[in-house]
């Protein structure tokens, strides 16, 4: 098995058609990313695809290997990638990626140690998702970066930085807004709004709530992130359900809501490569105590409870 014909099967299977693989981004024919297929097929010993009339489709057994397929992909590239840094000057810069929000609670006190630290370096801040944020990690691309502890990630470290309950997010005109906590089962009345795609880790937290209350929240729209999903909440006048840091971000259209009962809480962690050798990254996880504490300490929002 070559790396092409892991390259080969992550194109087809995110196109969902070999044409299309084969014509945007691979740049060859689709007989012979037809035959790559197979051969890749035939290596393994069982069937990845399913071809259909109007393209093609994981199996399950697809679906596995494509998550490894793409776990060493990302291997190569942060083995490619510092390799060519070890040939280069050390440069003083340091990326830092946070979840989109996340930046306005944790950053002006990572800078302060930062400066503390190192004040000749220069810090370059990316914001993403948290999956996105993962595989820069393992990349190479980031330094270290505010997450969660994603699954299939390999070569990662997440250190526990703080616990951030959930809240209700809703329409400022709903019904709702009336209660100052809102029910579990007033929520499996409404309309639900998830960001599962781009979010697996939260949408787990909030599966596992539901289920713990004898609720069902079946998602009947889904965004790509917590903006639009946030607008789907305004447009669809359901709810959905995000971490308390989040509550930054809203806009005057809707509004927050605490949970009534046990709040589910979602891990808020600081994620490293554990390959990378910067003696800055070393350090600052050494005061990751005191950085907690500074947030905590100062910070509008309260981790410990809702409201």
């Amino acid at each position: 098995m070559e790396l092409r014909h892991l390259r080969y099967f992550v194109a087809v299977a995110e196109e969902g058609s070999l044409l299309t693989a084969a014509q945007r981004r691979l740049n060859t024919s689709q007989p012979s990313l037809s035959r790559q297929i197979r051969d890749l097929e035939s290596e393994v010993g069982v069937k990845l695809l399913e071809r259909q009339a109007r393209g093609v489709t994981l199996t399950a057994a697809g679906r596995v290997f494509l998550d490894h397929a793409r776990l060493a992909l990302l291997q190569v590239e942060a083995a490619t990638d510092g390799a060519r840094r070890a040939e280069q000057p050390e440069r003083a810069v340091f990326s830092i990626g946070f979840l989109a929000g996340q930046e306005v609670v944790w950053l002006p006190h990572a800078l302060r140690i930062i400066r503390e630290e190192a004040p000749e370096v220069e810090v370059t801040l990316f914001s993403q998702s948290s999956p996105e944020l993962a595989a820069a990690l393992m990349r190479g691309k980031l330094d270290m970066a505010f997450l969660r502890h994603e699954p299939q990630t390999v070569g990662l470290t997440f250190q526990f930085l703080v616990k951030e309950p959930l809240i209700a997010v809703l329409p400022a005109d709903h019904r709702l807004t009336a209660e100052k906590r809102i029910r579990p089962q007033d929520l499996a009345r409404e309309v639900y709004v998830s960001a599962a795609r781009t979010s697996p880790v939260l949408n787990a937290v909030v599966q596992d709530y539901a289920a713990s209350v004898g609720i069902a929240l079946k998602a009947q729209y889904e965004g790509e992130n917590l903006s639009s999903a946030m607008s789907l909440v305004v447009s669809t006048g359901g709810v959905t359900l995000i971490p308390l840091y989040a509550q930054n971000m809203l806009t005057p259209n809707v509004v927050a809501r605490a949970l009534d009962g046990m709040a589910p809480s979602i891990d808020l962690n600081l994620g490293y490569n554990e390959a990378n050798s910067s003696p800055l990254l070393r350090r600052i996880l050494s005061r990751a105590g005191e950085l907690v504490a500074s947030v905590q300490g100062q910070s509008i929002i309260r981790y410990a409870e809702t409201g």
